[in-house]
């Protein structure tokens, strides 16, 4: 082998290792933050403080709960992105600016989590958030009694004889599994049919889906 030859190739391995190693120091110096200059939240969830993060391994995939992409439709049919006039659909970073309203005292908003407890159950709940099966807030399967106490005591809506009057009620935010599930969906039609405001509804359409395939923190219900 030439001396000019060898040279070549000492060079081209040397460039190579300097390579991999820059790739190794950027690599260490990732973050996964939620946004550019947001790293994570802290929020409060039955009064004790949790970090809302993504998750920092860049090799972590989605949960195994929400792999599938094909569920039968009905029920688990696509949900529009607007589900009703004048009720907004947000995404994660408007729900994380509810919840941090809510951790710091705004007792006028609630999120809440309307997955049944089989879901609940095996992939946790996003922090802050309070867990109302669907089927507790459906008339169609549920003493509208039953119901009635929710929409006073959990949503401080207040009965005027046969009616209902929702000044104080509370700003509430809605999900369940992602756009393919129809939980939150049917709860926020329930309580348009009452009387609901909908500029007082929120949905977000994500869900749990959207929630973990983005790596963020969930805790037990």
């Amino acid at each position: 082998m030439s001396t000019c030859l060898a040279r070549i190739i000492s060079s081209v391995f040397m460039l190579a290792c300097s390579l991999a190693c820059f790739n190794i120091a950027v690599a260490e110096d990732e973050h996964v933050y939620i946004t550019h200059d947001l790293p994570d939240v802290e929020v409060l969830h039955n009064n004790k403080p949790v970090r809302i993060q993504r998750n920092p391994d860049t090799l972590n995939i989605i949960d195994s709960e929400y792999v599938l992409t094909s569920r039968p439709c009905p029920p688990f049919c696509i949900q529009p992105m607007v589900l009703a006039p004048g009720v907004d659909t947000i995404g994660e970073l408007e729900l994380i600016d509810y919840l941090r309203a809510i951790s710091a005292g705004d007792q006028s908003v609630m999120v809440v989590d309307s997955r049944t407890e089989d879901w609940t159950r095996r992939t946790g709940i996003i922090p802050g958030a309070v867990v109302i099966p669907w089927d507790k807030l459906f008339l169609a399967k549920n003493d509208p009694e039953k119901v009635a106490e929710i929409l006073e005591d959990k949503f401080k809506a207040h009965r005027n004889g046969p009616f209902w009057e929702f000044s104080q009620a509370k700003t509430l935010i809605l999900y369940c599994n992602g756009a393919w599930c129809g939980q939150s969906p049917t709860n926020i039609k329930t309580l348009l049919s009452l009387g609901y405001p909908a500029h007082k509804l929120k949905w977000y359409r994500g869900g749990m889906q959207d929630w973990k395939s983005l790596g963020l923190t969930t805790v037990a219900p």
